[in-house]
């Protein structure tokens, strides 16, 4: 309540990633009661956070590591050393891909892009089954 007023007089908007307590049924009337304009955005979207494209490669750096890490140490340790091994050039790609990837947010109607990430096997976009 204490920020409503800063919200108006500001013509802001609210941007949440729809989590269920963000969407629980007693905010969305708070909001919808304060007049609080909410933006947008797919629910679970890791197709349009890079961060989330930047873990998923720490995480395979780390399970390809021979012998993988055995306890907590040597994981922080793994995870350490993977971080510091992931060249610049991969990060600097992945924020210079935001504008194309709010593009094909737009494009997919909410949906899924090519820019779609799946933690863990199978490394593909949802689709059709195979014939």
């Amino acid at each position: 309540p204490i920020v409503v007023p800063f919200i108006h007089d500001h013509h802001l908007m609210l941007q949440h990633d729809n989590a269920l307590p963000h969407v629980a049924r007693i905010c969305t009337q708070f909001l919808e009661a304060e007049n609080i304009p909410v933006l947008a955005w797919p629910a679970y979207s890791p197709d349009m956070s890079p961060i989330e494209h930047v873990w998923d490669a720490l995480d395979r750096r780390i399970r390809q590591r021979v012998p993988v890490p055995a306890n907590i140490q040597q994981l922080r340790t793994a995870i350490e050393e993977e971080w510091t091994n992931i060249p610049q050039a991969t990060i600097n790609n992945l924020i210079n891909s935001m504008q194309r990837r709010c593009v094909a947010l737009c494009e997919a109607n909410g949906g899924h892009t090519r820019y779609f990430l799946v933690f863990g096997p199978p490394r593909t976009p949802p689709g059709p089954p195979p014939i």
